[in-house]
């Protein structure tokens, strides 16, 4: 018998559902994958809409993951100082055949020095803080730099997985999933880019995230002299 691939997802307090749920639908949905959804405990987390969320396995029985995946979410920031989040992840990446985020689930990888020096994307909102860890932000829906491959916001978290199971099981496979999922991406307004969407819109958008930037990054760079020292 085959083993199956193992790919696993943080859960962590806060976090938006759809990063996490984007990819799990996607792995879930592969034949010859099994899909972990990690945490410290098994206990339900809630995301940063209320809606709670139960992992499949704690940190200390998580097998060696092939793929492990960092959702984003407002709820993130105290993961740049978790050391025991921190931690697992270093641990995982160090024998992981793809370390991914989705959105702002780069910075928490940054924060732990898995992205120092790779090319790697996030939500347009917080690109700024890339380098804060060491990164060089790259325009992209989804970006590859050797095994790190990092998706924009939200919903990039799907093509994020698609791209990794055609790189580990082939193109037909990824396609036969985006087919079953029925992945075919059609929104009613041209608004889900700066690049796309009206002056007044960004800049509303832009003026909620603000605060939040500058939060972040005393935290991001704290953490990443810890991590590199």
């Amino acid at each position: 018998m085959t083993t199956p691939l193992q790919t696993g997802l943080l859960l962590y307090p806060g976090l938006t559902q759809l990063d996490l749920m984007g990819p799990y639908q996607v792995f879930s949905s592969t034949a010859g994958v099994q899909t972990h959804v990690v945490w410290k405990t098994t206990d339900p987390v809630a995301s940063d809409t209320g809606l709670k969320i139960t992992p499949t396995t704690s940190f200390a029985d998580c097998p060696q993951l092939d793929v492990i995946c960092v959702p984003g979410g407002l709820g993130q920031a105290p993961m740049h100082e978790d050391e025991e989040v921190l931690a697992f992840l270093r641990r995982q990446a160090a024998g992981a055949r793809y370390v991914t985020s989705v959105c702002t689930g780069a910075l928490i990888l940054g924060a732990a020095g898995l992205l120092d020096g790779y090319r790697a994307t996030t939500h347009w909102g917080f690109r700024e803080l890339l380098p804060a860890v060491g990164a060089i932000y790259t325009p992209g829906r989804v970006v590859r730099d050797r095994n790190r491959i990092t998706g924009g916001g939200v919903t990039a978290g799907i093509d994020m997985a698609l791209t990794c199971v055609a790189e580990l099981l082939g193109e037909e496979s990824a396609q036969a999933v985006q087919l079953g999922i029925e992945y075919r991406p059609d929104p009613p307004f041209a608004s889900g880019h700066p690049d796309e969407a009206a002056p007044e819109i960004t800049a509303l958008m832009s003026s909620f995230m603000a605060p939040l930037v500058k939060d972040m990054r005393p935290a991001l760079e704290a953490a990443l002299k810890g991590a590199v020292s």
